[in-house]
């Protein structure tokens, strides 16, 4: 197959691996040309590369860390310069510890906003300058903000925040036909959601929704896909939560 050429771009943040590679994947085969970031250590995001480009899409890896302002502005240069202008823009990366709030470190503190919240604002503030009219942004909330669940207050009150951005930037995009939303997953068999937890906690989730399993990265992928498609030209600055019904 031939590599795409003239194709509408996407950022997808920490998309190395679980969510953000699934995602990169389906909208690699949707026809766009992917710019695939990620925080650290190359190899994974290397590998995606080669494995969209094999199939025939046009793909590059890009460095970042998304809550450095500098970092996440090169992103979008090197993105312009090696792909072309941005029309999606899917913001993944993101961190969880769930620790009891009394319990919280400032560093924990720190990490944890400095990432989901600040990592998101720095994406959003960069594309209100770069992205092509008729863009497509997608953020990442959680159900278990609508969980309440012990453990959760500094990682929910980090999705609160996004799910407010997304709200307030829709409306502020107008005129430019940007559509602005967010995708709030349920437990989803990524290492994010399974690491540190015993197998009896991983089934205690599995069996929350009415579907009776955990989510999978492509259910999400297919969310995003739908978002960023022709079919969501009018969903616009909502929260779509694709939990299985959890909440």
């Amino acid at each position: 197959m031939n590599t795409i050429k003239n194709a509408q771009v996407a950022i997808v943040t920490g998309a190395s691996r679980g969510i953000g590679a699934a995602v990169a994947q389906r909208l690699a085969k949707d026809g766009f040309a992917i710019a695939v970031n990620y925080a650290s250590s190359s190899s994974e995001a290397d590998a995606l590369v080669t494995e969209l480009t094999a199939a025939g899409a046009k793909a590059i890896a890009v460095k970042a860390d998304v809550s450095n302002a500098d970092d996440v502005r090169r992103m979008f240069e090197t993105t312009e310069q090696q792909l072309g202008k941005v029309d999606v823009l899917v913001n993944n990366a993101g961190v969880l510890k769930t620790v009891p709030l009394a319990d919280t470190s400032d560093a924990l503190y720190e990490q944890t906003f400095d990432i989901n919240v600040r990592g998101t604002f720095n994406t959003l503030r960069e594309a209100a300058a770069r992205m092509n009219t008729g863009g497509r942004i997608v953020n990442f909330s959680s159900t278990t903000l609508a969980l309440n669940m012990p453990g959760y207050a500094i990682y929910n009150g980090t999705k609160a925040a996004v799910e407010a951005f997304t709200h307030v930037f829709a409306k502020e995009l107008r005129g430019r036909n940007i559509t602005v939303n967010a995708v709030a997953p349920g437990p989803i068999a990524t290492s994010l959601f399974l690491d540190g937890k015993t197998e009896e906690q991983i089934q205690t989730f599995a069996k929350m929704p009415p579907l009776q399993r955990l989510g999978q990265p492509d259910d999400i992928a297919s969310v995003v896909s739908f978002l960023v498609g022709p079919d969501a030209g009018w969903v616009n600055g909502q929260i779509l939560r694709a939990n299985g019904g959890v909440a």
